[in-house]
């Protein structure tokens, strides 16, 4: 560590350095929402060339992504939903200061397997009993068959979560719509708990 790192701790300048895990059934939108939270970069145009966005494909085990806001550095993982990799979730609860669970709120035959997921995470040893914040994204609100973020709530049961502080947003992650609420709520919680 170097003297201005050192400096900078002892003044409260540094950055505090969160990890966060992104869990929620597989296609719930996921990797786009990290996508989207990530400070952009600039881009030079060269030419008036459109070139097409990015795909997404499926998380095959996860993904690490790291970024910064105006005071917290957070590593996000992104943790794949698919069934089989879901037993790879408790071994990065212990580390964990934050949780991002991501509902498709479009898929209402999944519901119950999401309820299932997250009655599995919040009862688990490494979780039970954390002040954790869990910030939920009722994502996919642009379809035509998705529950309000209410409904959502009503379905996974969240007012039962009395031991951690929790939040639900609405969210289109494609558009970028209620990722910038939930961030702001996650960031407000996790500097509460650091004082």
């Amino acid at each position: 560590m170097g003297l201005l790192d050192k400096l900078s701790g002892w003044l409260g300048l540094k950055k505090k350095e969160v990890n966060v895990l992104c869990l929620g059934l597989d296609n719930s939108g996921k990797t786009t929402i990290i996508n989207q939270l990530k400070p952009v970069k600039p881009v030079i145009i060269l030419s008036s060339l459109h070139f097409p966005a990015q795909d997404i494909v499926p998380t095959i085990g996860f993904n690490i992504e790291k970024f910064k806001n105006s005071s917290l550095s957070f590593t996000v993982f992104d943790m794949s939903g698919q069934s089989r990799y879901r037993n790879l979730w408790e071994h990065y609860y212990k580390e964990s200061h934050a949780i991002i669970f991501v509902i498709d709120s479009g898929d209402k035959l999944r519901m119950v397997v999401a309820k299932e997921e997250l009655d599995t995470l919040l009862s688990h040893e490494d979780i039970r009993g954390r002040k954790m914040p869990v910030l939920f994204y009722a994502n996919k609100m642009d379809l035509r068959d998705a529950v309000s973020s209410v409904k959502v709530s009503q379905m996974l049961c969240l007012e039962n979560i009395r031991d951690k502080p929790w939040h639900i947003c609405a969210s289109n992650a494609i558009r970028g719509e209620g990722l910038q609420e939930g961030l702001d709520w996650l960031q407000d919680h996790i500097k509460t708990m650091s004082t």
